[in-house]
C-alpha cells in the first residue's frame, strides 16, 4: 500500500501514539498514552528521525506506507514496547518509581534484543533475528516518550535528563554485565555501536523523503548482541564468559563517562576483574583492522546528534593546545584532571591485543563470503590486518600533520617494523581515525593503563555492512548476508582473544 507524501508531516510523537492506540483501547481511559504526553515538548535530533520515511522502491515519487523507524520496530517484534512503557509511565506517581521503571524497562529491552539476536525462543517480527536496528529505533521511541511525558508530580529538568540517561544506559546492556567470581574462568567484555551516518544518501522525488542512509545498521552492535551473556570453551578447556554492551555515536555521552562507568568497575582489582576488554566498531572495505595506536584528538565528524566539538576552521584543523573541544577529557572519577591538560591524559594509547594470534587463527575460513566481497583471498570471508597507521602533529603548535606507516601492509609480521608515535607529538587521528570508534579505543586502553593492568585491550574495526540490492528497501538478502558474515567472523576474533588469556 502506497501513501501520499503527507505522511512526512507525521511527527515523532504521533508515531509513538499511533503504535499506542491498539494497546490503549484495552486499558482504562486514564491510562491512554495521549493523556500523559506533551506533544509540544521538543525531541532530540535522533528522536526526530522517528518520523522519517523512505521513497517507495517501485515509485520514488511516493513515500513508503510507514516511517522507516516504525518498520524497524515492528520488524523486530517491538511494536508493543513503547506503548506499554507509556502506559506504565502514566501510572507512575513519583521520581523514585520512575527511576526504577526506566532502569527495569531499559534492561528488559536490552535482554529481549539479545534474546532475538541469539535466536532464542520465539522470534517476532519480519526482520532477520540478527538485525541490530530494531533495538536502536525502539530505544529512541521510548526516550521520546520519556522526554514528552507529563507526570502527576513535579519533574525537574535535570531529573528528566537523568531518567532518560538511566533508560538509555540500561537499554545498552551497561547495567546487565555479570561475571562469575574467582579463578578458573576467563572474563571478556566487548563493545559495539549504534547505527550512524543516518542522514544523506540517495533521495527519491517524493516530497519529504529522506536519503537511504537511514537504513544503516552497525555490525559491531549486531556482534555485541550476539555475544552478550555467552560462554566459549577455550583451547585449554576453561570457560570464557563474554559480556557486551553498545555505545552511542555522540560525543556528550562519552564525555559523561559512558564507557568508563561501564568497563571501569570490572577493571578494578577484585574477584570479577576482566581478563580482556575489547572495543568494536565499523569501518570500510572487506577487512577487519586491528588498530594499534589510538589518538586523543576527536570531534571532526558529526555525531548522530549533529554535534561535533572540533570542526576544521577554513579547512585547517584546530589544534588541541588549550582546546578541550578537540581532545577527549576523562571524567575526574576515572582519573581525569580537574582542568584541561594536553599531557594528562596522554595524547596516545596503544593496543595490547594478541595481534599475531588473531591473524594466524584464520578466523574467516569458516564464514561464507557475502555478495560483493572484495577481499582478494577467496578462501576466507574477510581479511584481518594489523592496522598501524596514524596521523600526528609533530609540533603541537603547528597545523602541519604527518601520517606514519601508511598504508599498513597486509602481511604479518610486516617487512618493516612500524614507527610508533613521537612522544612529543600531538595526535590528530589513530589508526581508526578521530571519530567515536577511535575514542572508544582510546578511553578503553587509557582505562587499562590507569588501572595498572596488562590485559589484552584494543580495538577491532569491522568491514562495512551497508550493501543493499535495491535503492530503498529497508532490508534485503545482501544486506543480511554482510551482517551475518561480519558477526560470525567478529565472534571468532573475540574468541581468539579469550584463548590468548585462558
Amino acid at each position: 500500500m502506497k501513501t501520499p507524501p503527507s505522511i512526512a508531516g507525521i511527527g515523532a510523537l504521533a508515531l509513538v501514539l499511533a503504535t499506542t492506540a491498539a494497546f490503549a483501547t484495552s486499558t482504562p481511559a486514564s491510562a491512554n498514552a495521549s493523556g500523559c504526553l506533551d506533544p509540544s515538548a521538543p525531541l532530540s535530533v535522533e528522536e526526530n528521525r522517528l518520523s522519517f520515511a523512505l521513497p517507495d522502491n517501485d515509485d520514488p515519487a511516493l513515500l513508503q506506507s510507514k516511517p522507516f523507524a516504525q518498520q524497524m520496530i515492528e520488524g523486530g517484534g517491538f511494536k508493543d514496547f513503547a506503548p506499554k512503557l507509556i502506559n506504565k509511565l502514566c501510572h507512575t506517581g513519583n521520581l523514585a518509581a520512575a527511576t526504577t521503571l526506566a532502569k527495569e524497562e531499559g534492561r528488559h529491552l536490552w535482554r529481549e534484543a539479545v534474546r532475538r539476536a541469539q535466536n532464542k525462543g520465539k522470534i517476532d517480527g519480519s526482520l532477520p533475528y540478527s538485525d541490530d536496528r530494531p533495538l536502536y529505533w525502539t530505544r529512541l521511541q521510548s526516550t521520546a516518550a520519556l522526554r514528552q511525558w507529563t507526570p502527576r508530580f513535579d519533574l525537574a529538568g535535570e531529573d528528566r535528563t537523568a531518567l532518560i540517561t538511566t533508560f538509555d544506559r540500561a537499554s545498552r546492556g551497561m547495567f546487565d554485565i555479570d561475571f562469575p567470581a574467582g579463578k578458573g574462568v576467563v572474563r571478556v567484555i566487548s563493545s559495539g555501536f549504534d547505527p550512524y551516518t543516518l542522514d544523506g544518501g540517495t533521495v527519491g522525488t517524493a516530497p519529504g523523503s529522506v536519503g537511504n542512509n537511514i537504513r544503516h545498521g552497525n555490525p559491531s552492535g549486531a556482534t555485541a548482541l550476539s555475544l552478550d551473556g555467552t560462554t566459549y570453551k577455550t583451547k585449554d578447556g576453561k570457560t570464557a564468559y563474554i559480556e557486551a554492551y553498545t555505545l552511542p555515536v555522540n560525543y556528550p555521552e562519552f564525555e559523561q563517562g559512558y564507557l568508563e562507568d561501564t568497563v571501569g568497575p570490572f577493571m578494578k582489582d577484585g574477584p570479577r576483574q576482566v581478563d580482556a576488554s575489547i572495543t568494536v566498531s565499523q569501518a570500510g572495505g572487506s577487512v577487519f583492522n586491528l588498530e594499534q595506536w589510538n589518538g586523543r584528538y576527536h570531534g571532526v565528524s558529526l555525531g548522530n546528534d549533529n554535534f561535533r566539538p572540533c570542526a576544521a576552521v577554513n579547512g585547517t584543523p584546530q589544534l588541541a593546545v588549550d582546546n578541550h573541544g578537540c581532545n577527549a577529557k576523562v571524567v575526574d572519577r576515572w582519573g581525569g584532571p580537574t582542568e584541561f591538560s594536553l599531557t594528562d591524559p596522554p595524547q596516545w594509547t596503544s593496543a595490547t591485543l594478541p595481534i599475531a594470534e588473531m591473524i594466524k587463527a584464520n578466523t574467516g575460513a569458516s564464514v561464507s563470503r557475502p555478495p560483493g566481497d572484495t577481499w582478494p583471498d577467496t578462501s576466507v570471508a574477510f581479511g584481518v590486518v594489523w592496522h598501524t597507521n596514524y596521523t600526528e602533529f609533530p609540533d603541537c603548535n603547528s597545523p602541519e600533520r604527518v601520517t606514519r606507516n601508511n598504508p599498513p601492509p597486509n602481511e604479518f609480521p610486516p617487512p618493516t617494523a612500524p614507527i610508533p608515535p613521537d612522544p612529543e607529538s600531538c595526535s590528530y587521528s589513530g589508526g581508526g581515525g578521530n571519530y567515536l570508534s577511535n575514542e572508544s579505543a582510546y578511553r578503553n586502553t587509557l582505562l587499562r593503563d590507569r588501572m595498572g593492568l596488562s590485559i589484552p585491550a584494543g580495538h577491532i574495526h569491522t568491514p562495512d555492512m551497508q550493501h543493499f540490492e535495491t535503492p530503498f528497501n529497508p532490508s534485503d538478502a545482501t544486506f543480511n548476508a554482510w551482517r551475518q558474515a561480519i558477526v560470525a567472523q567478529g565472534k571468532n576474533l573475540i574468541h581468539v582473544v579469550a584463548d590468548s588469556v585462558s
